[in-house]
């Protein structure tokens, strides 16, 4: 599979660009090379995946470990703290997503009107030192108003991105610049519970043939304190480097030539005028857009099932096999390993065969009918990973060709103010799956119950993607090759 597909839009040059490798290139020298053959715009495409894609990566595998840590923290964190039952932790995960909810819009306007790079780097300072802070609490309260206050922190983020991306890539590079961009989130579920099981049993009581045994901390912090301010670090460092390395717009990058940043632009503005009756809408008629309001129905529904999985998979795993927490924390790696070339595909063939809908509703559907489908395997771990791979690799899959369907109906600030709205109202399902999985395991002492709600929420998504009127992309933009 090719990263990139040859491009026959009218803003094609004739002459083939001369250019260092786009990897390293500043854009100021120039190299002979008869055997290339690349336009400006094909050149500057390539060039914007490989600058400006793996460093939102990074942010995006930081932000992601930073708000679902708990998972694995939770683990231990209840030893020391004992008022932190699994409703305390539930309500404390999704408390974030509160915080969250106010300023996805204004953010996601702030990166479409003024500057990506100055927002996302205060993002990212902000959230780092409230992510290290959750190692300092001692009750459920502080821990609701440093989660909460996380969620403030970061809001913006993720739909700042979205629509950073359209600054970029147009509507057949996009899925899989989205695509790129959100497989981050499997490769967090990896990394996350990988490294934080390294501190998870540092200052640890624990039983070892009938005597209790208490690990040594490591400089007077215990494992799920480290756990926090480990990955808080991060956060910060990557906001500086955003602040001086990412580029707000194409005509701003001296890192393409003269011909590329000429190209691409006119490739974006090519494309923004075949939407003109779209771009008439306001960004209060956006918000108001009975589509708008469905799509964030239906992602509500989905990031519901999808955070109370991930929130309390390590849990349902310690419960139902009895296993260690560094043994749990390994085990929910696997899960996101479905989960990467399942986004990758979804992101390719969405934009390979010019259609979202389906993309976006089937691998909910078989996302949806895995998690029922786990309940009957408590007893057997190998078909409960199984089960869990198949049904996260489903909750995750949809999101490339998902992400790509406001843009469909909507350009400009419209789509920027219709991205935060979705992705704020839909976030709100993460308060809403941690609480009720929580709650159920506090009142029945099972998770079971909880997984058929989840599977219900996202069932009721994918229907409604499924009917929700949309209009097509422009016919003169042909699907790709």
């Amino acid at each position: 599979m090719r990263l990139l597909p040859n491009h026959n839009g009218s803003a094609r040059a004739s002459r083939a660009i001369k250019t260092s490798s786009p990897l390293f290139c500043t854009g100021k020298s120039t190299i002979n090379t008869p055997n290339d053959t690349r336009s400006p715009l094909e050149s500057a495409r390539i060039k914007a995946f490989v600058r400006l894609l793996p460093l939102l990566f990074v942010c995006y595998i930081i932000a992601y470990v930073d708000r679902t840590n708990v998972a694995v923290a939770k683990l231990t964190m209840g030893q020391d703290l004992p008022l932190f039952d699994s409703w305390v932790f539930g309500f404390g995960s999704g408390i974030f997503f509160l915080g969250y909810f106010l300023l996805e819009i204004p953010g996601s306007i702030i990166v479409e009107r003024w500057s990506a790079r100055k927002w996302i780097c205060r993002i990212m300072v902000t959230w780092g030192i409230m992510a290290a802070a959750t190692a300092f609490v001692t009750t459920p309260v502080q821990f609701y108003i440093v989660r909460f206050l996380l969620g403030v922190a970061e809001a913006g983020f993720f739909p700042g991105v979205l629509v950073y991306l359209t600054h970029w890539f147009a509507s057949k590079d996009r899925a899989r610049a989205i695509s790129y961009f959100l497989v981050a989130s499997p490769i967090a579920m990896i990394l996350g519970p990988a490294i934080s099981g390294l501190f998870i049993d540092i200052g640890r009581t624990h039983l070892v043939d009938g005597v209790s045994v208490t690990n040594p901390m490591f400089l007077g912090f215990k494992g799920w304190q480290l756990v926090y301010i480990f990955w808080g670090i991060p956060a910060v460092v990557a906001g500086i480097v955003v602040l001086f390395y990412l580029t707000d717009r194409p005509r701003h990058a001296t890192w393409l030539t003269a011909d590329e940043r000429d190209a691409l632009e006119a490739e974006l503005a090519r494309e923004k005028s075949l939407r003109t009756n779209a771009s008439h809408h306001s960004v209060w008629t956006a918000l108001t857009s009975p589509r708008v309001l469905l799509l964030s129905l239906a992602y509500f529904g989905i990031v519901t099932a999808n955070y109370g999985i991930e929130f309390f998979l390590p849990s349902i795993l310690s419960q139902w096999y009895s296993l260690e927490p560094a043994n749990v924390a390994y085990l929910v790696m696997i899960p996101s390993l479905l989960v990467i070339p399942g986004q990758l595909l979804i992101g390719w063939s969405s934009d390979h065969f010019h259609e979202r809908r389906w993309h976006s509703v089937l691998p909910v559907v078989l996302g949806s009918a895995l998690l029922v489908l786990s309940i009957t395997t408590k007893g057997n771990i190998y078909l409960s990973m199984v089960c869990f791979s198949i049904a996260a690799a489903g909750m995750k899959s949809y999101m490339p060709a998902f992400w790509a369907l406001p843009s469909l109906f909507l350009t400009s600030s419209a789509a920027a103010g219709s991205v935060g709205m979705i992705n704020s109202i839909g976030n709100l399902g993460g308060f809403l799956g941690p609480n009720v999985m929580g709650y159920v395991d506090k009142v029945f002492g099972s998770y079971s119950y909880g997984l058929c709600f989840l599977s219900l929420t996202s069932i009721l998504s994918a229907t409604l993607i499924a009917v929700i009127p949309l209009r097509t992309e422009p016919d003169n933009e042909t699907p790709n090759s």
